[in-house]
């Protein structure tokens, strides 16, 4: 069976992907910081039919990331699909860096886990995938990497670290099997803690069917998904 990786696999898009893939053959490698929290995921897809095991690491480790991608490789006997959840860093009181708050110091954490981490983690499979001649990796990153946005400007300089990356990766990975695509998170996913009440949110199923469609097609290289 094919296999796909979900890295800083959380409760809302991360499960959505592991059931949207799952329930298309595919076995499901959960990465993330806690084991109660990956073996809490692997439990609900496993109810569902779906093969699932997790891999503890904080992707900002990254020692210990790509330990946990080589033994997810090595129990599914390979990753077909990498797709990166670029998590964001809580500093101070929790909220989003205003452009004129931010410094060296909190950006680093932003850049560490949201661009580091994905390329540690691509680099991981990406031997394998080339090898093969196939594979897909997909992010997913805050609208602020494409829509610059003042009250989130830490995360948006990071997430449009990774955007610059990803593109560049796609064009030059294009013609040898590999594809690679981004997508940037405008709404809100139904669920998350400290929503707005006045929000829009978006089921996290139909960005984890959009995620399977990129899959599918190939294409596009980005998708910027608003309410």
């Amino acid at each position: 069976m094919p296999t796909i990786a979900l890295v800083a696999a959380g409760t809302r898009l991360g499960l959505s992907l592991g059931r949207v893939f799952g329930g298309r053959g595919f076995d499901v490698a959960l990465i993330a910081r806690s084991g109660e929290h990956l073996g809490d995921l692997t439990r609900k897809l496993a109810a569902e039919g779906v093969a699932a095991a997790g891999f503890p690491a904080d992707v900002t480790d990254r020692s210990a990331l790509t330990d946990a991608m080589n033994s997810a490789a090595t129990q599914f006997g390979g990753i077909d699909v990498l797709q990166y959840s670029a998590p964001y860093v809580r500093i101070g009181d929790g909220g989003m860096t205003g452009v004129l708050d931010v410094t060296a110091e909190n950006l680093r954490p932003q850049i560490e886990a949201c661009c580091y981490g994905a390329i540690t983690a691509t680099r991981a499979v990406l031997p394998a995938m080339l090898a093969a001649g196939t594979g897909t990796v997909l992010y997913t990153i805050g609208a602020s990497a494409v829509t610059p946005t003042a009250w989130a400007a830490s995360s948006g300089a990071a997430g449009a670290a990774l955007r610059n990356w990803a593109l560049n990766l796609n064009g030059t990975l294009a013609d040898k099997g590999v594809y690679v695509g981004c997508v940037a998170l405008g709404a809100w996913l139904l669920g998350t803690p400290g929503m707005p009440e006045d929000a829009s949110p978006m089921e996290p199923d139909d960005v984890a069917q959009l995620c399977w469609d990129m899959h599918t097609t190939r294409n596009p290289a980005e998708r910027l998904i608003t309410p």
